[in-house]
């Protein structure tokens, strides 16, 4: 894969989030870079998902430096806070759909909340988001109890893009989704973000999904990051914990397709 261009869309320093008292990151640094995917990999409970709604302003920092886009997440206002949240998008472990609302309703759920646009118009960009994401027009209509996992993981996908984000977080994307549908994500996710240029930072457990699109993988380990760089150079990590998980047979096969 081609490497990013310079310079960072999110800056995190010296991070440290507690939950009563017990720190699930405790020094944490990390540099995302505009226009790559990142995947973050560590052990479960590692603290992967503590880290991305984090960087969302979705759980408190005890202490350290989060930037995004070049905002200062501590010091902003809410109102930066807020023009943030407008410019990424973010999909969850299992959708994270509302139930009782339709593709259609969810998708058009956070044009509501930042846009202010006509019914019409918010149908017709929601609609183009929809068929985007390889769902078909009458899937719009359906709930969620009435998709496939992958459709489920698309029609969350569409909602997250909805606002066209600079940046696209996804937790375990291709958690619950067997090969055949893995691999039609992954290809879904290159080829959106070679069209539309936006930056992914991707949590996941999933090595071909880091093998097939990511730019750079950082690990978790001991609450901190203990390697950040193409998956290529994980041979040269010192961290035993990155050493023992990349050496196995499936590590190998991922490292297989980084280098194609």
């Amino acid at each position: 894969m081609n490497a990013a261009p310079p310079g960072p869309v999110i800056e995190v320093r010296h991070l440290a989030v507690a939950f009563d008292g017990w720190p699930a990151l405790d020094g944490l640094s990390l540099d995302v870079f505009r226009g790559e995917t990142l995947g973050v990999v560590g052990a479960s409970g590692a603290g992967k998902s503590t880290l991305m709604r984090t960087l969302l302003g979705l759980i408190p920092k005890r202490a350290g430096s989060v930037r995004v886009l070049g905002v200062d997440l501590g010091e902003a206002s809410a109102m930066e806070r807020r023009s943030v949240g407008r410019r990424c998008g973010a999909l969850f472990q299992q959708g994270a759909l509302f139930s009782s609302l339709s593709v259609l309703d969810n998708v058009q759920f956070p044009m509501r909340e930042y846009l202010s646009l006509s019914e019409r118009l918010r149908r017709e960009v929601a609609m183009a988001k929809i068929e985007m994401v390889g769902l078909r027009p009458d899937d719009a209509d359906k709930l969620p109890s009435e998709l496939s996992g992958g459709m489920n993981k698309r029609a969350a996908l569409a909602r997250a893009l909805a606002l066209d984000p600079e940046i696209l977080f996804l937790d375990e994307p291709t958690s619950d989704l067997d090969n055949i549908a893995a691999d039609e994500f992954d290809s879904l996710i290159r080829t959106l973000r070679g069209t539309l240029g936006f930056t992914v930072f991707m949590v996941t457990h999933d090595l071909q999904s880091v093998g097939r699109i990511c730019d750079r993988v950082a690990a978790i380990a001991e609450r901190r990051i203990v390697f950040a760089g193409p998956l290529t150079a994980v041979a040269e990590a010192r961290h035993a914990w990155v050493r023992a998980y990349f050496s196995g047979q499936r590590a190998q096969a991922a490292l297989s397709l980084a280098e194609r």
